[in-house]
């Protein structure tokens, strides 16, 4: 290196190398279809080979936070590799996630008694390089468990997913990113009986060198839609909105 911005220029690439952001051109040919939310992220990609926590205040932010994964699975499975989905008191009806195009026959449900389980069996299993996602349900994430699912994910590649069911039990961790997926009113396209497809406010409370964000989004059937301003009952035609390829 000649000068001393450029050496700090590339360990800066490297840092972020380690910490599953790509190279931008790299990055930009493997964005997994989450438009607006995938500029936040360095590179404009989303992290792979990454811990990423989901932060549910409620009941029911923790039934949408499972319906946002799906949609990520969908796109981070498309490879034909496996996942494992790990809780101790497991809410999720597996069949379900074939609505968000989930080949549910490739995910592994594990069950354990305790939380320590459940984080022991989601750090063994993220070293594992033929998995594409580990999932993992518990209440608290606390720094030092966090920095061992960290190196993991380091050694293999492997993303990993935690639902934190509890909010009171906040603590300091170094995961990649944090979000907080909320859900809101379906709409129904005019004339249409029965119920709208699954939206969400979908807010990325800190990404780690990106830019913290929300967003209204919606599962169109085959992938993420970005709601660009509110819809209507009666005006689902006419409302502007931006199909994410």
């Amino acid at each position: 290196m000649n000068t001393k911005s450029e050496l700090v220029h590339k360990l800066q690439q490297d840092i972020l190398m380690w910490q599953g952001f790509k190279p931008a051109a790299e990055g930009r040919a493997n964005r997994i279809g989450l438009g607006a939310i995938e500029d936040a992220f360095p590179s404009g990609v989303f992290p792979k080979g990454a811990i990423h926590e989901f932060i549910a205040v409620c009941p029911e932010d923790a039934a949408a936070s499972d319906g946002f994964i799906a949609g990520l699975l969908a796109a981070l499975m498309n490879d034909g590799a496996a996942s494992l989905w790990i809780s101790t008191a497991r809410r999720l009806f597996p069949a379900a996630l074939s609505a968000f195009n989930v080949a549910t026959e490739r995910i592994i449900f594990i069950d354990v008694d305790t939380e320590k389980d459940a984080l022991w069996v989601m750090e063994e299993a993220l070293r594992c390089k033929g998995l594409a996602v580990v999932v993992a349900e518990v209440d608290a994430l606390g720094l030092i468990e966090s920095r061992r699912l960290q190196l993991a994910v380091e050694e293999s590649g492997v993303t990993g997913f935690i639902m934190r069911k509890d909010a009171r039990r906040m603590a300091s961790t170094i995961a990649t990113a944090r979000w907080q997926i909320s859900p809101l009113p379906s709409v129904l396209e005019a004339g249409m009986p029965g119920l709208g497809f699954p939206r969400w406010q979908v807010a990325l409370l800190k990404v780690r060198n990106g830019i913290p964000g929300s967003w209204m989004m919606e599962w169109a059937g085959t992938g993420f839609l970005e709601i660009k301003q509110p819809l209507q009952q009666d005006d689902w035609k006419s409302s502007e909105q931006r199909q994410i390829g």
